[in-house]
Protein backbone atom coordinates (compact mmCIF):
# COMPACT_ATOMS: atom_id res chain seq x y z
CA UNK A 1 0.00 0.00 0.00
CA UNK A 2 1.38 3.42 -0.62
CA UNK A 3 2.93 5.36 1.78
CA UNK A 4 0.51 7.85 3.24
CA UNK A 5 0.59 11.57 3.86
CA UNK A 6 1.20 11.88 7.24
CA UNK A 7 0.94 15.11 9.57
CA UNK A 8 4.05 15.52 11.67
CA UNK A 9 3.03 16.35 15.43
CA UNK A 10 5.79 19.04 16.64
CA UNK A 11 8.36 17.92 18.94
CA UNK A 12 8.24 20.71 21.32
CA UNK A 13 5.92 23.77 21.69
CA UNK A 14 8.18 25.96 20.20
CA UNK A 15 8.28 23.71 16.76
CA UNK A 16 4.94 24.08 16.75
CA UNK A 17 4.27 27.47 17.09
CA UNK A 18 6.47 27.82 14.05
CA UNK A 19 4.47 25.17 12.21
CA UNK A 20 0.97 27.50 13.05
CA UNK A 21 2.56 30.20 11.30
CA UNK A 22 2.71 30.72 7.83
CA UNK A 23 5.13 32.72 5.72
CA UNK A 24 6.82 33.09 2.08
CA UNK A 25 9.63 32.22 3.25
CA UNK A 26 11.42 28.90 1.03
CA UNK A 27 10.36 25.28 2.78
CA UNK A 28 13.38 23.81 4.34
CA UNK A 29 14.66 20.76 3.97
CA UNK A 30 15.62 19.38 6.98
CA UNK A 31 18.83 16.94 7.55
CA UNK A 32 19.08 15.16 10.31
CA UNK A 33 22.02 12.65 10.62
CA UNK A 34 19.98 10.35 12.75
CA UNK A 35 16.52 10.47 10.85
CA UNK A 36 14.95 11.15 6.84
CA UNK A 37 14.59 14.18 4.91
CA UNK A 38 11.86 16.04 5.94
CA UNK A 39 9.82 18.31 3.55
CA UNK A 40 7.48 20.94 5.51
CA UNK A 41 4.77 23.52 4.06
CA UNK A 42 2.62 24.60 6.67
CA UNK A 43 1.76 22.18 9.28
CA UNK A 44 2.54 19.82 7.06
CA UNK A 45 5.87 17.56 6.85
CA UNK A 46 6.76 14.33 4.29
CA UNK A 47 9.06 11.98 3.73
CA UNK A 48 10.74 11.24 0.82
CA UNK A 49 8.22 8.73 0.20
CA UNK A 50 5.39 11.05 1.17
CA UNK A 51 6.19 13.17 -0.94
CA UNK A 52 5.95 10.83 -3.77
CA UNK A 53 2.93 9.73 -2.71
CA UNK A 54 1.17 13.43 -2.76
CA UNK A 55 3.02 13.51 -6.21
CA UNK A 56 1.21 10.32 -7.24
CA UNK A 57 -2.04 11.66 -6.70
CA UNK A 58 -2.06 15.55 -7.29
CA UNK A 59 -0.52 14.14 -11.01
CA UNK A 60 -3.31 11.56 -11.49
CA UNK A 61 -6.17 14.27 -10.62
CA UNK A 62 -4.19 16.54 -12.87
CA UNK A 63 -4.52 13.61 -15.89
CA UNK A 64 -8.40 13.68 -15.38
CA UNK A 65 -8.29 17.26 -15.54
CA UNK A 66 -6.37 18.11 -18.51
CA UNK A 67 -8.08 15.85 -19.99
CA UNK A 68 -11.33 17.07 -19.79
CA UNK A 69 -9.70 20.55 -20.69
CA UNK A 70 -8.10 19.26 -23.70
CA UNK A 71 -10.80 17.22 -24.89
CA UNK A 72 -13.97 19.70 -24.50
CA UNK A 73 -13.26 22.97 -25.56
CA UNK A 74 -11.86 21.43 -28.81
CA UNK A 75 -14.62 19.46 -29.22
CA UNK A 76 -16.87 22.47 -28.77
CA UNK A 77 -15.31 23.63 -31.28
CA UNK A 78 -15.97 21.33 -34.01
CA UNK A 79 -19.07 21.15 -33.03
CA UNK A 80 -19.70 25.10 -32.76
CA UNK A 81 -18.27 24.96 -36.26
CA UNK A 82 -20.32 21.70 -37.82
CA UNK A 83 -23.68 23.82 -36.93
CA UNK A 84 -23.02 26.81 -38.25
CA UNK A 85 -21.63 29.37 -35.03
CA UNK A 86 -20.36 32.40 -36.52
CA UNK A 87 -16.72 33.22 -35.26
CA UNK A 88 -18.66 35.65 -33.04
CA UNK A 89 -20.51 33.47 -31.41
CA UNK A 90 -17.47 31.16 -31.35
CA UNK A 91 -15.71 33.55 -29.32
CA UNK A 92 -18.31 34.44 -26.88
CA UNK A 93 -19.04 31.20 -25.80
CA UNK A 94 -15.48 29.81 -25.58
CA UNK A 95 -13.97 32.35 -24.32
CA UNK A 96 -15.94 35.69 -23.27
CA UNK A 97 -18.58 33.86 -21.20
CA UNK A 98 -16.26 31.56 -19.49
CA UNK A 99 -14.33 35.08 -18.13
CA UNK A 100 -17.62 36.58 -17.19
CA UNK A 101 -18.37 33.79 -15.02
CA UNK A 102 -15.25 33.43 -13.81
CA UNK A 103 -15.38 37.37 -12.68
CA UNK A 104 -18.59 36.86 -10.53
CA UNK A 105 -17.69 33.36 -8.82
CA UNK A 106 -13.97 33.23 -9.17
CA UNK A 107 -13.60 36.00 -6.18
CA UNK A 108 -16.35 34.94 -4.33
CA UNK A 109 -14.98 31.30 -4.15
CA UNK A 110 -11.61 32.60 -3.48
CA UNK A 111 -12.09 34.76 -0.95
CA UNK A 112 -14.11 31.95 0.75
CA UNK A 113 -11.76 28.95 0.29
CA UNK A 114 -9.09 31.01 1.85
CA UNK A 115 -11.11 32.01 4.86
CA UNK A 116 -12.71 28.06 4.84
CA UNK A 117 -12.25 26.21 8.27
CA UNK A 118 -13.27 22.29 7.90
CA UNK A 119 -12.43 18.85 8.61
CA UNK A 120 -11.60 18.00 5.22
CA UNK A 121 -9.68 21.49 4.68
CA UNK A 122 -10.05 25.09 2.91
CA UNK A 123 -9.74 23.48 -0.36
CA UNK A 124 -11.00 20.02 -1.22
CA UNK A 125 -14.71 20.13 -0.44
CA UNK A 126 -15.42 23.05 -3.32
CA UNK A 127 -13.01 20.40 -5.54
CA UNK A 128 -15.71 17.70 -4.21
CA UNK A 129 -18.68 19.66 -4.84
CA UNK A 130 -17.78 20.81 -8.14
CA UNK A 131 -16.82 17.37 -9.60
CA UNK A 132 -20.33 15.50 -10.05
CA UNK A 133 -21.34 19.02 -11.74
CA UNK A 134 -19.28 18.77 -14.54
CA UNK A 135 -19.03 15.47 -15.22
CA UNK A 136 -22.88 15.77 -15.79
CA UNK A 137 -22.74 18.58 -18.02
CA UNK A 138 -20.04 16.20 -20.18
CA UNK A 139 -22.86 13.76 -20.44
CA UNK A 140 -25.22 16.79 -21.17
CA UNK A 141 -22.93 17.98 -24.02
CA UNK A 142 -22.75 14.58 -25.54
CA UNK A 143 -26.57 14.80 -25.85
CA UNK A 144 -26.90 17.81 -26.77
CA UNK A 145 -27.66 17.68 -30.78
CA UNK A 146 -30.15 14.87 -29.89
CA UNK A 147 -32.08 17.07 -27.23
CA UNK A 148 -31.84 19.99 -29.72
CA UNK A 149 -33.68 18.00 -32.68
CA UNK A 150 -36.52 17.30 -29.91
CA UNK A 151 -36.40 20.73 -28.68
CA UNK A 152 -36.64 21.87 -32.61
CA UNK A 153 -39.72 19.42 -33.17
CA UNK A 154 -41.89 20.35 -30.09
CA UNK A 155 -41.48 24.30 -30.66
CA UNK A 156 -42.55 23.72 -34.61
CA UNK A 157 -43.33 26.84 -36.17
CA UNK A 158 -42.06 28.44 -33.50
CA UNK A 159 -38.67 27.09 -33.63
CA UNK A 160 -35.72 29.28 -34.26
CA UNK A 161 -34.47 26.29 -36.69
CA UNK A 162 -32.95 23.12 -35.70
CA UNK A 163 -29.01 24.29 -35.26
CA UNK A 164 -30.06 27.56 -33.19
CA UNK A 165 -32.05 24.87 -31.31
CA UNK A 166 -28.96 22.68 -30.89
CA UNK A 167 -27.05 25.74 -30.01
CA UNK A 168 -29.23 26.42 -27.52
CA UNK A 169 -29.10 23.53 -25.75
CA UNK A 170 -25.17 23.20 -26.05
CA UNK A 171 -24.98 26.57 -24.62
CA UNK A 172 -26.95 25.40 -21.18
CA UNK A 173 -24.25 22.39 -20.90
CA UNK A 174 -21.79 24.53 -21.70
CA UNK A 175 -22.73 27.19 -18.78
CA UNK A 176 -23.31 24.48 -16.68
CA UNK A 177 -19.49 23.09 -17.34
CA UNK A 178 -17.76 26.09 -17.04
CA UNK A 179 -19.57 27.08 -13.46
CA UNK A 180 -17.86 23.62 -12.25
CA UNK A 181 -14.56 24.40 -14.31
CA UNK A 182 -14.63 27.63 -12.98
CA UNK A 183 -15.28 26.87 -9.21
CA UNK A 184 -12.74 24.49 -9.16
CA UNK A 185 -10.34 26.15 -10.89
CA UNK A 186 -10.35 28.91 -8.24
CA UNK A 187 -9.28 26.88 -5.77
CA UNK A 188 -7.05 23.62 -7.47
CA UNK A 189 -4.03 26.40 -7.09
CA UNK A 190 -4.49 26.97 -4.12
CA UNK A 191 -4.20 23.64 -2.77
CA UNK A 192 -1.24 22.91 -4.57
CA UNK A 193 0.51 26.29 -3.09
CA UNK A 194 -1.14 25.03 0.47
CA UNK A 195 0.09 21.20 -0.25
CA UNK A 196 3.86 20.96 -2.31
CA UNK A 197 6.78 22.34 -0.41
CA UNK A 198 7.93 25.71 -2.11
CA UNK A 199 11.53 24.98 -2.90
CA UNK A 200 10.00 22.42 -5.21
CA UNK A 201 7.01 23.85 -6.46
CA UNK A 202 8.88 24.75 -9.59
CA UNK A 203 9.59 20.83 -10.46
CA UNK A 204 6.36 19.72 -9.13
CA UNK A 205 4.71 22.18 -12.40
CA UNK A 206 7.20 20.67 -14.71
CA UNK A 207 5.55 17.55 -14.20
CA UNK A 208 2.71 18.83 -14.02
CA UNK A 209 2.70 20.40 -17.32
CA UNK A 210 4.06 16.62 -18.39
CA UNK A 211 0.86 15.16 -17.55
CA UNK A 212 -0.98 17.71 -18.73
CA UNK A 213 0.78 17.36 -22.06
CA UNK A 214 0.53 13.66 -22.32
CA UNK A 215 -3.10 14.01 -21.99
CA UNK A 216 -2.60 16.26 -24.73
CA UNK A 217 -1.04 14.13 -27.30
CA UNK A 218 -3.52 11.22 -26.08
CA UNK A 219 -6.75 13.11 -27.25
CA UNK A 220 -4.93 15.45 -30.31
CA UNK A 221 -3.52 12.56 -31.65
CA UNK A 222 -5.95 9.08 -31.33
CA UNK A 223 -9.51 11.47 -30.64
CA UNK A 224 -9.57 14.59 -32.14
CA UNK A 225 -10.01 13.31 -36.02
CA UNK A 226 -12.75 11.21 -34.53
CA UNK A 227 -14.91 14.01 -32.48
CA UNK A 228 -17.34 14.91 -35.03
CA UNK A 229 -18.35 11.59 -35.75
CA UNK A 230 -17.76 10.31 -32.25
CA UNK A 231 -18.24 13.04 -29.77
CA UNK A 232 -20.65 11.24 -27.85
CA UNK A 233 -18.24 8.47 -26.62
CA UNK A 234 -15.86 11.27 -25.99
CA UNK A 235 -17.74 13.57 -23.68
CA UNK A 236 -19.09 10.43 -21.78
CA UNK A 237 -15.40 8.88 -21.77
CA UNK A 238 -13.62 11.70 -20.63
CA UNK A 239 -16.81 12.73 -18.09
CA UNK A 240 -16.09 9.66 -16.71
CA UNK A 241 -12.36 9.58 -16.28
CA UNK A 242 -12.91 13.11 -14.38
CA UNK A 243 -15.45 12.13 -12.36
CA UNK A 244 -13.58 8.79 -10.97
CA UNK A 245 -9.71 10.38 -10.97
CA UNK A 246 -10.58 13.98 -9.69
CA UNK A 247 -13.15 12.17 -7.26
CA UNK A 248 -9.72 9.88 -5.94
CA UNK A 249 -7.39 12.78 -6.03
CA UNK A 250 -9.64 14.64 -3.37
CA UNK A 251 -10.02 11.98 -1.15
CA UNK A 252 -6.48 10.63 -0.88
CA UNK A 253 -4.96 14.23 -0.29
CA UNK A 254 -4.68 15.82 3.28
CA UNK A 255 -4.52 19.55 3.85
CA UNK A 256 -2.56 20.70 7.18
CA UNK A 257 -4.27 23.05 9.59
CA UNK A 258 -4.28 26.73 8.77
CA UNK A 259 -3.86 29.48 11.30
CA UNK A 260 -7.21 31.44 11.69
CA UNK A 261 -8.81 34.12 8.85
CA UNK A 262 -8.03 37.92 10.22
CA UNK A 263 -11.54 38.47 8.44
CA UNK A 264 -14.04 36.15 8.43
CA UNK A 265 -16.54 35.74 5.60
CA UNK A 266 -19.41 36.35 7.13
CA UNK A 267 -17.99 39.25 9.39
CA UNK A 268 -20.24 42.41 8.64
CA UNK A 269 -21.61 40.30 5.59
CA UNK A 270 -21.71 40.27 2.02
CA UNK A 271 -20.37 44.23 1.74
CA UNK A 272 -18.36 44.26 4.13
CA UNK A 273 -16.44 40.84 2.42
CA UNK A 274 -16.99 42.50 -0.99
CA UNK A 275 -14.95 45.88 0.52
CA UNK A 276 -12.50 43.48 2.04
CA UNK A 277 -11.33 41.96 -0.97
CA UNK A 278 -10.87 44.65 -3.03
CA UNK A 279 -8.77 46.80 -0.67
CA UNK A 280 -6.47 43.82 -0.28
CA UNK A 281 -6.44 42.89 -3.36
CA UNK A 282 -6.18 46.20 -5.61
CA UNK A 283 -4.31 48.36 -2.75
CA UNK A 284 -1.24 47.92 -4.04
CA UNK A 285 0.34 49.18 -7.05
CA UNK A 286 2.59 46.02 -6.78
CA UNK A 287 -0.17 43.11 -7.24
CA UNK A 288 -1.48 45.21 -9.59
CA UNK A 289 1.23 45.61 -11.64
CA UNK A 290 1.25 41.58 -11.38
CA UNK A 291 -2.11 40.77 -12.40
CA UNK A 292 -1.68 43.16 -15.54
CA UNK A 293 1.49 41.27 -16.36
CA UNK A 294 -0.15 38.06 -15.94
CA UNK A 295 -3.20 38.88 -17.80
CA UNK A 296 -1.27 40.54 -20.79
CA UNK A 297 0.71 37.07 -20.94
CA UNK A 298 -1.79 35.19 -21.01
CA UNK A 299 -4.17 37.28 -23.61
CA UNK A 300 -1.26 37.19 -26.05
CA UNK A 301 -1.69 33.38 -26.65
CA UNK A 302 -5.60 33.57 -26.93
CA UNK A 303 -5.75 34.59 -30.68
CA UNK A 304 -4.16 31.63 -32.02
CA UNK A 305 -5.29 29.22 -29.96
CA UNK A 306 -8.81 30.50 -30.27
CA UNK A 307 -9.28 29.82 -33.71
CA UNK A 308 -6.31 27.58 -34.39
CA UNK A 309 -8.98 25.11 -35.80
CA UNK A 310 -10.84 27.35 -37.97
CA UNK A 311 -7.36 28.57 -39.11
CA UNK A 312 -6.59 24.99 -40.16
CA UNK A 313 -9.42 24.38 -42.06
CA UNK A 314 -8.83 27.62 -44.11
CA UNK A 315 -5.53 26.31 -45.21
CA UNK A 316 -6.52 23.12 -46.26
CA UNK A 317 -5.22 21.48 -43.46
CA UNK A 318 -7.14 17.93 -41.99
CA UNK A 319 -8.14 17.50 -38.82
CA UNK A 320 -6.04 14.52 -38.48
CA UNK A 321 -2.56 16.30 -39.91
CA UNK A 322 -3.79 19.22 -37.16
CA UNK A 323 -4.12 16.75 -34.41
CA UNK A 324 -0.62 15.15 -35.33
CA UNK A 325 0.63 18.72 -35.22
CA UNK A 326 -0.64 19.27 -31.93
CA UNK A 327 0.95 15.97 -30.58
CA UNK A 328 4.27 16.56 -32.36
CA UNK A 329 3.92 19.83 -30.07
CA UNK A 330 3.08 18.49 -26.68
CA UNK A 331 6.25 15.98 -27.34
CA UNK A 332 8.61 18.61 -27.38
CA UNK A 333 6.86 20.13 -24.89
CA UNK A 334 6.86 17.04 -22.82
CA UNK A 335 10.51 16.56 -23.08
CA UNK A 336 11.36 20.66 -22.13
CA UNK A 337 7.95 20.26 -19.20
CA UNK A 338 10.80 18.94 -16.07
CA UNK A 339 13.86 20.91 -17.01
CA UNK A 340 11.69 23.83 -17.07
CA UNK A 341 10.37 23.27 -14.27
CA UNK A 342 13.95 22.87 -12.25
CA UNK A 343 15.04 26.10 -14.10
CA UNK A 344 12.25 27.94 -12.32
CA UNK A 345 13.24 26.58 -9.10
CA UNK A 346 17.10 27.83 -9.64
CA UNK A 347 16.88 30.65 -11.38
CA UNK A 348 12.83 31.98 -10.59
CA UNK A 349 10.10 31.73 -12.98
CA UNK A 350 10.03 35.38 -13.53
CA UNK A 351 12.95 35.35 -15.34
CA UNK A 352 12.67 32.10 -17.21
CA UNK A 353 9.23 33.75 -18.22
CA UNK A 354 10.53 36.90 -19.56
CA UNK A 355 12.76 34.61 -21.82
CA UNK A 356 10.09 32.66 -23.00
CA UNK A 357 7.52 35.70 -23.96
CA UNK A 358 10.43 37.34 -25.90
CA UNK A 359 11.10 34.01 -28.42
CA UNK A 360 7.43 34.09 -28.45
CA UNK A 361 7.43 37.51 -29.96
CA UNK A 362 9.39 36.23 -32.34
CA UNK A 363 7.51 33.50 -33.16
CA UNK A 364 4.04 35.19 -33.72
CA UNK A 365 5.95 37.60 -36.05
CA UNK A 366 6.86 34.75 -38.18
CA UNK A 367 3.23 33.29 -38.39
CA UNK A 368 1.65 36.77 -39.13
CA UNK A 369 4.09 37.69 -42.15
CA UNK A 370 4.44 33.80 -43.59
CA UNK A 371 1.97 31.31 -42.37
CA UNK A 372 -0.13 31.33 -45.84
CA UNK A 373 -0.48 27.56 -46.26
CA UNK A 374 -0.75 24.21 -44.25
CA UNK A 375 2.80 23.89 -44.32
CA UNK A 376 4.07 26.97 -43.17
CA UNK A 377 1.12 27.46 -40.62
CA UNK A 378 2.09 23.73 -39.56
CA UNK A 379 5.67 25.37 -38.65
CA UNK A 380 4.17 28.16 -36.80
CA UNK A 381 1.65 26.43 -34.85
CA UNK A 382 4.03 23.95 -33.68
CA UNK A 383 6.51 26.82 -32.09
CA UNK A 384 3.52 28.56 -30.85
CA UNK A 385 2.94 25.15 -28.85
CA UNK A 386 6.10 24.95 -27.81
CA UNK A 387 6.86 28.43 -26.81
CA UNK A 388 3.53 29.39 -25.23
CA UNK A 389 3.35 26.00 -23.18
CA UNK A 390 7.48 27.11 -22.28
CA UNK A 391 6.06 30.16 -20.92
CA UNK A 392 3.10 28.59 -18.78
CA UNK A 393 5.15 25.52 -17.56
CA UNK A 394 7.92 28.57 -16.56
CA UNK A 395 5.19 30.77 -15.01
CA UNK A 396 3.09 28.08 -13.48
CA UNK A 397 4.71 28.82 -10.14
CA UNK A 398 4.94 32.23 -10.30
CA UNK A 399 2.30 32.87 -8.20
CA UNK A 400 3.67 30.41 -5.32
CA UNK A 401 6.81 32.92 -5.36
CA UNK A 402 5.05 36.32 -5.31
CA UNK A 403 2.01 36.06 -3.62
CA UNK A 404 1.63 35.58 0.25
CA UNK A 405 0.75 32.31 1.08
CA UNK A 406 -2.95 33.35 3.50
CA UNK A 407 -4.20 35.24 0.63
CA UNK A 408 -2.74 33.07 -2.46
CA UNK A 409 -6.49 32.10 -3.66
CA UNK A 410 -7.57 35.78 -2.89
CA UNK A 411 -4.96 37.40 -4.54
CA UNK A 412 -5.42 34.75 -7.81
CA UNK A 413 -8.41 35.45 -8.21
CA UNK A 414 -7.96 39.11 -8.42
CA UNK A 415 -5.36 38.17 -11.28
CA UNK A 416 -8.25 36.08 -13.02
CA UNK A 417 -10.76 39.15 -13.10
CA UNK A 418 -8.47 41.64 -14.86
CA UNK A 419 -7.72 38.30 -17.72
CA UNK A 420 -10.98 37.97 -18.09
CA UNK A 421 -11.87 42.07 -18.43
CA UNK A 422 -9.43 41.35 -21.24
CA UNK A 423 -10.45 38.49 -23.01
CA UNK A 424 -14.23 39.42 -22.60
CA UNK A 425 -12.85 42.55 -24.88
CA UNK A 426 -10.41 40.66 -26.49
CA UNK A 427 -12.26 37.34 -28.00
CA UNK A 428 -15.06 38.86 -29.15
CA UNK A 429 -13.54 41.99 -30.76
CA UNK A 430 -11.24 38.99 -33.06
CA UNK A 431 -14.31 37.32 -33.66
CA UNK A 432 -16.20 40.77 -35.36
CA UNK A 433 -12.68 41.65 -36.94
CA UNK A 434 -12.03 38.06 -38.64
CA UNK A 435 -15.73 37.70 -40.03
CA UNK A 436 -14.97 41.52 -41.42
CA UNK A 437 -12.00 40.52 -42.85
CA UNK A 438 -13.41 37.47 -44.54
CA UNK A 439 -11.89 34.81 -41.89
CA UNK A 440 -8.07 35.71 -42.95
CA UNK A 441 -7.39 33.61 -39.71
CA UNK A 442 -3.57 35.28 -40.52
CA UNK A 443 -4.21 38.03 -38.55
CA UNK A 444 -4.54 35.95 -35.37
CA UNK A 445 -0.23 36.00 -35.20
CA UNK A 446 -0.16 39.50 -36.04
CA UNK A 447 -2.54 40.68 -33.05
CA UNK A 448 -0.58 37.84 -30.67
CA UNK A 449 2.61 39.53 -31.54
CA UNK A 450 1.28 42.96 -30.41
CA UNK A 451 -0.16 41.24 -27.49
CA UNK A 452 3.34 39.65 -26.64
CA UNK A 453 5.19 42.81 -26.95
CA UNK A 454 2.85 44.42 -24.27
CA UNK A 455 3.34 41.56 -21.77
CA UNK A 456 7.20 41.42 -22.12
CA UNK A 457 6.69 45.35 -21.34
CA UNK A 458 4.63 44.56 -18.21
CA UNK A 459 6.51 41.39 -17.18
CA UNK A 460 9.46 43.55 -17.32
CA UNK A 461 8.35 46.00 -15.03
CA UNK A 462 6.93 43.56 -12.49
CA UNK A 463 10.73 42.33 -12.58
CA UNK A 464 11.89 45.49 -11.85
CA UNK A 465 9.47 45.72 -8.70
CA UNK A 466 10.61 42.17 -7.75
CA UNK A 467 13.99 43.03 -7.45
CA UNK A 468 13.25 46.00 -5.67
CA UNK A 469 11.29 44.27 -3.20
CA UNK A 470 14.71 41.83 -2.54
CA UNK A 471 15.26 39.90 -5.58
CA UNK A 472 15.12 35.81 -5.01
CA UNK A 473 17.09 35.76 -2.33
CA UNK A 474 15.51 38.45 0.20
CA UNK A 475 11.82 38.68 -1.37
CA UNK A 476 9.16 38.68 1.05
CA UNK A 477 5.69 39.64 -0.35
CA UNK A 478 3.54 42.62 0.59
CA UNK A 479 0.86 42.60 2.56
Amino acid sequence: MLTRLFHRDAASSREKTADLTFHDEPCRLETKQSTPHIWTVGTLAYTTGGLAVLFFWLLWGDFAWSMRDRAVPSVVQLLLRKFEASDLLVGLLISSLPCAIAMILGPIISFKSDRHRGRMGRRIPYLLITTPVATLSMVGLAFSPSIGIQLNRLLGWHSPGLNASILIIFGLFWVMFEIASITANAVFGGLVNDVVPQAIVGRFFGLFRAFSLIAGMIFNYWLLGKAETHFVWIFLGIGALYGVGFTLMCLKVREGQYPRPVVATNDGGFFFATKTYFRECFGSSYYLCYFAAMALAAAAFGPVNLFSVFYATSVHMSVDTYGACLALTYGISLILSYPLGALADRFHPLRVSLVAMGLYSLVTLYGGLCAKGAWTFGAALVMHGVLSGTYFTASASIGQRLLPRERFAELGSAAGIIGSLVSIVLAPAMGLFLDHMGHVYRYTFIIGFALSLLALLSLLLLHGKFMTLGGPKRYVAPE
